[in-house]
């Protein structure tokens, strides 16, 4: 199999999809990488490590021309052109929130296997969760710095000091990115709330945070009581392959704090807050009603070396499946099978199908093409 390997273009974005020691495994087994000139700089990887690794370093038209294309970013509009019929390609898509990308994918007939929707039998998104980990530990970080006067915010430091109070740090799902910013919430010193419609989840919580944490069931009135005390509010709802629901209303930015700050980790699958969309690191905020908006969708490629490291951990045995048998990897592997969205111009996702009221078709009804496609 010939595998590409482009550079992320999209702004602000140095992840790379593969590290050197995973091309190396993948050249091990006979397979052909094409590394495009550039690709790993953002992340501290020069061109020479993957020679090294046995690559080819090519232009970005050549990595493009393979049939398996791994990324860690969507495509975005310059890159629909590379697009292709005969080609797979394995990164994060959130179409769910891209109705362009789906149906240029569709019209391309592209096999598209998104990231996030790879899930295990017990409901773990394997792929997803070292992003959300990065992603959840950012977000205190992100809300402590644009709390700061200088950046539009309220003036608060999120531990307190003795005799004053530490600022309200309210989370909305308590999965891992919800998890994860209540951990480095709570070492900030922070007052921690972490909500969600799962009891037994906020009973885990609860047991694992021995107590330091509140914990409340997520409900309209319980988040309307909640964010009038936040002075960070992180956005961490997921529904897998889905657009995130909207909790937090318009309406109920009057009842928050002037100042307070809003981190929606949630805004690549369209956010759980109303007035929430999509920012760049370059421009990261904006205010609405005197409350600060943060909406970065692709938070972890400010932290691109750690994130590249802990993505292409989770993402190998994946890629060289993939490698080794193209779509028939989809046949013994429910998992990555579940990753499927787009496949011979059709929505083979659900929820995706859903979003944008195209026709849904189940993996099963085009079992024999996916088979032989490739």
């Amino acid at each position: 199999m010939i595998v590409g390997l482009p550079r992320e273009i999209k702004p602000s974005e140095n992840r790379v999809g593969l590290v050197p020691g995973g091309v190396e495994v993948l050249v091990r087994q006979g397979h052909t990488l094409l590394v495009e000139v550039g690709a790993g700089r953002g992340s501290g990887i020069g061109d020479a490590e993957y020679e090294a690794a046995g690559a080819r370093i090519v232009a970005a038209e050549e990595a493009w021309d393979a049939g398996l294309v791994v990324k860690v970013k969507e495509p975005v509009p310059e890159e629909y052109p590379f697009l292709r019929r005969d080609q797979m390609l394995f990164t994060y898509l959130h179409l769910a929130a891209d109705e362009q990308l789906t149906r240029v994918l569709v019209e391309k007939g592209t096999t598209a296997i998104a990231y996030e929707t790879v899930q295990l039998a017990d409901g773990t998104l394997p792929l997803l969760v070292p992003m959300s980990e990065i992603a959840g530990r950012m977000a205190p970080q992100v809300g402590a710095k644009y709390l700061e006067k200088p950046y539009g915010g309220r003036g608060i430091l999120l531990g307190g000091v003795p005799g004053v109070a530490p600022g309200a740090v309210v989370i909305l799902g308590g999965g891992t990115v919800g998890t994860n910013a209540a951990k480095i919430a709570l070492g900030l010193g922070a007052q921690v709330t972490v909500m969600d419609v799962n009891h037994q989840r906020l009973q885990h919580l609860d047991d694992i945070f021995g107590g330091c944490i509140i914990t409340l069931s997520s409900n309209e009135s319980s988040i309307v009581r909640a964010i009038q005390y936040a002075d960070l509010l992180i956005g961490a709802v997921l529904i897998p392959g889905a657009k995130a629901p909207r909790l937090v209303t318009r309406d109920m930015l009057s009842t928050m704090k002037k100042g307070a700050v809003i981190v929606d980790v949630a805004v690549d699958q369209g956010g759980c807050v109303e007035t929430i969309r999509p920012t760049t690191h370059d421009r990261p905020t904006y205010d609405v009603d005197g409350i600060i908006h943060y909406g970065v969708v692709n938070m972890p490629g400010a932290v691109p070396r750690t994130s590249t490291f802990a993505l292409t951990n989770q993402t190998l045995p994946y890629i060289t499946a993939l490698a080794e048998r193209g779509t028939r990897a989809l046949e013994g592997n429910p998992a990555l099978r579940k990753g499927l969205n787009t496949h011979c111009g059709r929505v083979t996702h659900r929820a995706v199908a859903e979003a944008f009221g195209l026709p849904f078709t189940p993996i099963a009804a085009i079992e024999g093409a996916a088979t032989a496609a490739l």
